[in-house]
């Protein structure tokens, strides 16, 4: 009965939809956030002086730099990309496993 119905699932076309929008979805994401990190990465790397600039330039000069807004940014843009996801799978992903449930069972 089991097999049956693992068969069933894997031969539906809405399954093989699934993933396939699943996984390029995921790894456009990932791409995405490896570029952000990586950038972060490669700017301290080689533009620390950038980095090193106050945020506000005048009298008195800011204590606050602009890597601290970048670097917040990083970590702001995974949860902004955590919440594009869930809001894909809520909307997408999850009527299409309701529709190969239906269809299957």
């Amino acid at each position: 009965m089991q097999h049956d119905l693992v068969h069933a699932i894997k031969s539906n076309p809405k399954y093989h939809e699934l993933v396939s929008k699943r996984n390029t979805f995921k790894w456009t994401l990932t791409i995405i956030m490896l570029v952000i990190y990586c950038g972060f990465i490669l700017l301290i790397a080689f533009n620390k002086e950038l980095l090193a600039q106050p945020v506000f330039a005048g009298p008195p000069p800011s204590i606050v730099t602009l890597g601290i807004p970048i670097g917040v940014g990083v970590i702001v843009s995974a949860f902004v990309l955590t919440g594009i996801y869930i809001h894909r799978a809520n909307a997408v992903f999850d009527k299409l496993t309701r529709e190969i449930k239906e269809e299957v069972l």
